[in-house]
């Protein structure tokens, strides 16, 4: 049964016709790998030109809501987003958000350790080898006095993303790129000036122990000691930009 939908006005026309049909592809009216009806068809049961729908259905794949396939047996096919591309949408919008004034150090320290903490019960409980593996050697990396600013900050995103990772739970996974891929790196730029590696180390170190003995409150008490040091660098790096203004 094909769906049916609203009445389109014609101002925004394309914008609300995307919006149908995305509602339509939430709700299992449309599903995964169902072929749309043509411009043609879709252009007669909205009632507009077929550049209107051609501007629908670009909306719809940049949204990673539709495929195009040429050939004989080609159209325009439902596709559901990727984890992936979900989660890197998701960081995209929490670095803007954080760029434009709209989270404050304070809010982004308290989502980190909030959410992390989580994960270090859960990593502690389904933590691998392999993952105590990967987190020595991002530390032993960090120790390297010579590693740059840059690969340093990139170890440090790696070593929290295998905390993550270890928690074996796909929707934190999803929800923690926010967090790892999006409030770190932020983070990490504002205080790099002013941070003390071997400190940071020295947290790596101590959350590590407690992850390796399954101790998922020492490894929250350690998350929280790291989140602590990194406050207090906010402060200095703000104390420094003041000090620097003319």
């Amino acid at each position: 049964m094909e769906p049916s939908y609203g009445q389109i006005v014609t101002t925004s026309a394309a914008s609300q016709i995307a919006d149908q049909l995305q509602q339509a592809i939430m709700d299992g009216r449309l599903k995964v790998d169902e072929r749309l009806p043509t411009e043609e068809e879709l252009a007669a049961q909205f009632g507009v030109s077929r550049p209107t729908v051609r501007e629908a259905l670009k909306r719809l794949a940049a949204r990673h809501l539709i495929r195009s396939r040429r050939g004989p047996t080609g159209g325009t096919f439902v596709t559901g987003p990727s984890p992936e591309e979900l989660a890197t949408s998701l960081g995209t919008s929490v670095t803007l958000l954080v760029a434009t004034g709209g989270v404050s150090l304070e809010e982004m320290a308290t989502a980190r350790l909030e959410m992390e903490a989580v994960c270090c019960r859960l990593a502690a409980q389904n933590r691998t080898e392999a993952h105590l593996s990967a987190l020595e050697a991002e530390i032993a990396l960090q120790r390297t006095a010579s590693l740059s600013d840059q690969d340093f900050c990139a170890s440090d995103v790696r070593f929290h993303r295998t905390i993550v990772d270890a928690a074996g739970n796909a929707l934190l996974r999803f929800l923690m790129n926010a967090v790892v891929e999006a409030l770190m790196p932020v983070s990490n730029m504002i205080i790099f000036r002013v941070r003390d590696r071997k400190e940071i180390v020295a947290h790596h170190e101590t959350l590590l122990a407690a992850l390796r003995d399954r101790d998922g409150e020492a490894a929250v008490t350690a998350l929280g000691g790291l989140v602590r040091y990194i406050r207090a660098q906010y402060e200095k790096a703000e104390e420094a930009r003041k000090a620097a203004r003319p």
